[in-house]
Formats: structure tokens, C-alpha cells, sequence
């Protein structure tokens, strides 16, 4: 019989807050249940697996991002919508790093389709309509916005920007000059 208050949401959330203490690499159910003080098996009634959980993990930090890239582009176009939208990760990241690595997993393709990631490309593709770009060039554009922002990201965190000037909030705002300049200059074909 399952813990009386132990439900899949409230795994999930310790699980995420977990992955921001100690990193997503390291969140597993036994590291879970230690946070409850339970048996492992007791958790198996809610989650089916690490890997499970780490799925449902992804979900949530998805789901979270997305609703914060919504507020934040409401109502705004152009570079503007760009900026929201990259601050929205950066911030999210700075916030939440295990969460956002979280939202890195890699999905099969049902749980993605299924995912908060369909908002977040519906939420990037809106944007980049306000700099005119067509299929394919929308989908070269999403793919870009999505290294550039992941690698800025990641390179901040593991402090790879850490040890030379100018500040890394300075080389940010640049880069997302560097962005809109090239969407507004879309090489052609």
C-alpha cells in the first residue's frame, strides 16, 4: 500500500527539486524514496521506473517553460519577442538548472508530440514571423535560436564564461543583437 500523501505529482516535483539540487543525472527513485524516508517499492505504485520519473521530470520543466515563454511574449513582436523568449531560458536555467537540463531529454516521439515542446516551437515560430522567414528557412531559424540559446546557456553554468571580461550579461545582450540582425538578414538559399 502506498504511503498515505506520496502521489505521482508530488514525486515529481521533490524529483525536480532534487534534479536542482544535485543535477538530473542523479535523480533516480532510490534517491527519491531516501527524500521521503520510504521503500523504494512503495514509490513503484506512482512512478514505474528512474527513467520514468526522469520522463516526467522532463514534462513538468517543459510544461514550466512553456507557460513562462507564453507570459512573457505576450503581446510583444520582433526583437523584442527574441529577447523575452531567450531571457525566459536563460532565467529559467539560472533558476532551475536541473530542471533545465530536465527539459533536455531526449523524448520518443509520442511523449514529445504530446509535450510542452510543441508550445515551445509554435511559441519560437511565432516569433520568427515577424522577421518574414519561410519554410525551410523558419525551421533552419528554430534549430539556430535553440543552439545558441542551450549552448550560451550550458557555457554559462559550467562557468565556462567565468574567467575573462566583458561580463557574460554584456556578451548576452550582443548575442541577441548578433540574432536579430541575422533574422532580419536571412541569407538567402
Amino acid at each position: 500500500m502506498a504511503r498515505v500523501g506520496l502521489t505521482a505529482d508530488r514525486l515529481v516535483r521533490a524529483g525536480a527539486d532534487l534534479a536542482d539540487e544535485v543535477g538530473f543525472d542523479q535523480v533516480t527513485v532510490s534517491a527519491l524514496a531516501r527524500r521521503f524516508d520510504v521503500k523504494v517499492a512503495s514509490l513503484y505504485s506512482h512512478v514505474r521506473s528512474s527513467q520514468d520519473l526522469k520522463t516526467r521530470i522532463a514534462l513538468l520543466a517543459l510544461e514550466e517553460l512553456a507557460d513562462r515563454a507564453a507570459d512573457a511574449l505576450a503581446g510583444r513582436a520582433g526583437k523584442d519577442a527574441l529577447t523575452a523568449l531567450a531571457n525566459v531560458y536563460r532565467d529559467y536555467a539560472r533558476e532551475h538548472p536541473g530542471r533545465y537540463a530536465a527539459a533536455q531529454l531526449r523524448l520518443d516521439p509520442a511523449t514529445a508530440a504530446a509535450s510542452a515542446g510543441v508550445r515551445h516551437a509554435r511559441m519560437t515560430r511565432a516569433i520568427l514571423r515577424g522577421y518574414d522567414l519561410a519554410e525551410p528557412d523558419q525551421t533552419h531559424a528554430v534549430r539556430l535560436l535553440g543552439s545558441v540559446f542551450h549552448g550560451y546557456v550550458t557555457l554559462e553554468l559550467g562557468g565556462g564564461f567565468s574567467h575573462s571580461a566583458p561580463d557574460t550579461q554584456e556578451t548576452w545582450s550582443r548575442t541577441l543583437d548578433a540574432l536579430d540582425a541575422l533574422l532580419r538578414n536571412w541569407p538567402a538559399p
